[in-house]
């Protein structure tokens, strides 16, 4: 008997969702999202939000902005000609301070501006600020000078509970093998998760047939392989 034809699916990934109501707390990232949710009673105008890739600093930092009614901008951005524009803005979020070399003289000045009217400023990034390459000494003082909170790689009930509210965004119907067979063989990060679930909705889709757990760890190592 010929096999079932493969429908071709539409690549018809969702938007990624940086709500409030989209966040979900655990003990890696409680301590930052209470701090999100004190502002503005922030022990410093300046704070830094330091976590690894896939965390959700981008999420809670969405979160901050819309609180604050903060403007959003990349690190890559900041720049002498942008800093009047930015250090003007009711409150501030850098994204990505340490993914490549940064404008150190324009940042030095967006920090002293925004401290300076004692406007908000959140700076997210995977490392310290010892970590950055800096050659300006007195950037580095400011930056050490500002608090920080962590946030953690995401934890296995985290990552469970992600893996679910996506199945659900997308309005797939998964048995809970399935999420406990995928947990504990995938890449520990929110980025992936989201990732993973969009490949498994497509691959489905192209097959006619619901997510099974035989399909899922397919699809998991199709992914590690580089092919997905």
């Amino acid at each position: 008997m010929a096999d079932k034809p493969r429908q071709l699916p539409l690549d018809l990934a969702l938007a990624p969702r940086y709500g409030a109501e989209d966040f979900l707390v655990s003990p890696c990232n409680e301590a930052a999202y209470a701090l999100v949710e004190r502002w503005p009673d922030w022990p410093h105008p300046v704070l830094r939000l330091v976590g690894p890739e896939g965390a959700g600093k981008t999420h809670l930092a969405a979160i901050w902005a819309e609180r604050a009614g903060a403007t959003v901008a990349d690190a890559a951005t900041v720049t002498m000609p942008a800093v009047p524009e930015l250090a003007g803005a009711p409150a501030l979020v850098v994204e990505d301070c340490d993914r490549s070399a940064i404008d150190e003289h324009a940042f030095f000045h967006l920090l002293n501006a925004m401290r300076s009217t004692g406007r908000s400023l959140l700076l997210t990034a995977r490392t310290v600020p010892e970590a950055w390459g800096l050659a300006t000494p007195d950037l580095l003082s400011r930056l050490r000078q500002s608090p920080a909170v962590d946030i953690g790689a995401p934890d296995e009930a985290l990552l469970r509970a992600v893996l679910v509210k996506l199945f659900v965004d997308r309005q797939l119907v998964v048995d809970t093998s399935v999420v406990e067979s995928i947990l504990p063989r995938m890449e520990r990060s929110l980025a992936a998760a989201q990732h993973l679930v969009g490949a498994l909705d497509r691959e489905a889709l192209s097959r006619g047939r619901r997510i099974t757990r035989p399909l899922a760890l397919a699809v998991l190592d199709t992914l590690a392989m580089g092919d997905g």
